[in-house]
């Protein structure tokens, strides 16, 4: 296992994570679909291989996710970096989501009896509230880390221009800064390169990347023929807006590259991840030991200055505007006396 710090902090943390998003029974069987034997087996063996970051959500199964990794770590969480979020509905009333003072202090004290600890090495918000006042929001989170509930905060599926502002706003007031952002990021879905990642590697906070194979397309098993098989994950949660087709031209190289590596095309999508900058961890999600097992074998992949050429062309990525704008005005005159 490889280790780095999240982003400027002091916390130390393995290259892959844990997701266990699949843990638990619930409305999106293709999603929630590990019991807890099953459960088990996954965590023994990621903490056998070193990793020691493990991330869940009070969303996840209805609470169900929270409460099975904290039993299956019992005495050992003292030795991981545990992480879970709040923010999106977890019940019918009106007050069961988003960020208010009122739901986040509350989710924190539901969130710490089902993981059954006392402390969050990481809390992190699921997503933007635009109903809460982000001073509201920053205000309650801070208290949770100066009570000692909470020791680091991040974000998770926020634009650029709403992270630099509580940035702003957490460094203005004193309160505990955003270490972490946990953000979706894959060979199909590169969004994140316009101006989250250029931010977040400007402000010291470290990237977590979620779905890093884009629910599991990236694996290699999909092709354009089985894509909707009743028995596929993306036949029943097919939630990330990519074009497929696109897709599978990318696919296409990941296969001759894994060849030329003797290794899988998700380990080969995964490492592709693993080499960005600003990256911190990789998020790994098994329903599976055989998945995970071949997760983790990622970080023996070492890709080639060509090859990484090559899956960075075959992957879509636009360029929106001013990003075209300003790749097309660049000094080429001044970057190169520069050596760039």
């Amino acid at each position: 296992m490889e280790y780095t710090r999240l982003g400027n902090s002091g916390l130390v943390v393995s290259r892959l994570a844990f997701g266990v998003m699949t843990f638990g029974t619930g409305s999106v069987p293709s999603v929630y679909k590990v019991d807890m034997d099953a459960a088990g087996v996954l965590v023994d063996r990621a903490l056998e291989a070193g990793i020691n970051f493990f991330d869940t959500a009070d969303a996840y199964a209805a609470g169900q996710s929270e409460e099975m990794l904290g039993k299956l770590l019992g005495a050992r969480r003292k030795d991981v970096v545990l992480s879970t979020k709040v923010g999106m509905r977890t019940g019918e009333g009106l007050l069961d989501g988003g960020l208010s003072r009122r739901h986040v202090l509350a989710s924190a004290e539901a969130s710490l009896k089902r993981l059954g600890t006392d402390y969050l090495d990481l809390y992190i918000v699921h997503r933007f509230d635009p109903h809460t006042p982000l001073e509201e929001t920053l205000e309650a989170l801070d208290h949770l880390v100066r009570k000692g509930s909470v020791r680091y905060v991040g974000f998770s599926n926020w634009s650029a221009w709403q992270a630099a502002r509580a940035v702003g706003l957490q460094e203005r007031h004193g309160q505990a800064r955003f270490t972490a952002a946990q953000m979706y990021y894959s060979l199909v879905g590169r969004d994140l390169e316009h101006e989250v990642l250029p931010f977040v590697q400007d402000a010291g906070i470290g990237t977590m990347v979620w779905s890093p194979l884009a629910g599991g397309f990236l694996s290699g098993k999909y092709t354009r023929e089985n894509l909707q098989d009743a028995d596929h994950r993306l036949s029943g949660f097919d939630f990330l807006p990519f074009d497929k087709e696109a897709g599978f031209r990318v696919v296409e190289v990941l296969r001759e590259v894994a060849e030329a590596h003797r290794a899988s095309v998700a380990q080969v999508a995964l490492a592709w991840l693993l080499g960005k900058p600003g990256v911190s961890t990789v998020v790994l999600g098994a329903s599976k030991l055989s998945q995970l097992e071949d997760n983790l074998g990622a970080l023996k992949v070492r890709l080639s200055d060509e090859q990484v050429r090559r899956l960075d062309e075959v992957s879509p990525h636009a360029l929106y505007y001013p990003s075209w704008f300003n790749q097309q005005l660049r000094d080429t005159t001044l970057e190169k006396a520069l050596g760039r």
